[in-house]
């Protein structure tokens, strides 16, 4: 996988080139989404570039990640029961591991599956123009969590 920096590089090269401005706010949120290891939400990242930037807007949270899936920069996973999460780090499809309790989310390497769509397209006659992969479970904390406690996604309520 590329390196947080370059891909940063990478993404500021792709807006000069089509002729949006790099503004400190804007950068601020592509630095959130490269570096940050999990697949945010967007209050996620709000609440992260308002640390830095208490001026900036939900708007420009919203119209920042907006411009970045329109130029295939990053990818929205929509999670039943958990909204929204983006990917910015590999905006290609690829599988993930998604956890049912906490809604952790992290990529998995399963091999190639560059050719999946072609042989999805030949057997059913579709063309297809994008596909999706999730694999649901619990994860490793969530399973350590004791027995008789249910997660409630900032903590466990013990049930007794």
């Amino acid at each position: 996988m590329i390196k947080p920096e370059a891909r940063i590089e990478e993404i500021i090269t792709r807006l000069r080139e089509r002729g949006h401005r790099i503004t400190p706010q804007r950068m601020a949120v592509i630095k959130t989404l490269v570096t940050n290891d999990g697949h945010m939400s967007i209050e996620q990242v709000y609440d992260h570039v308002q640390g830095n930037f208490p001026m900036t807007s939900l708007a420009t949270i919203y119209k920042t990640t907006s411009l970045l899936m329109e130029m295939g920069e990053l990818i929205e996973l929509s999670i039943p029961n958990s909204g929204s999460r983006y990917d910015c780090r590999n905006p290609v499809p690829h599988p993930h591991l998604i956890c049912n309790h906490c809604g952790s989310i992290i990529d998995v390497d399963v091999g190639s599956l560059s050719d999946l769509p072609l042989e999805v397209s030949a057997e059913t006659g579709y063309l297809v123009v994008s596909h999706r992969l999730d694999f649901f479970g619990i994860c490793p904390q969530c399973q350590d969590i004791p027995s008789g406690a249910q997660y409630h996604g900032g903590g466990t309520t013990d049930t007794k």
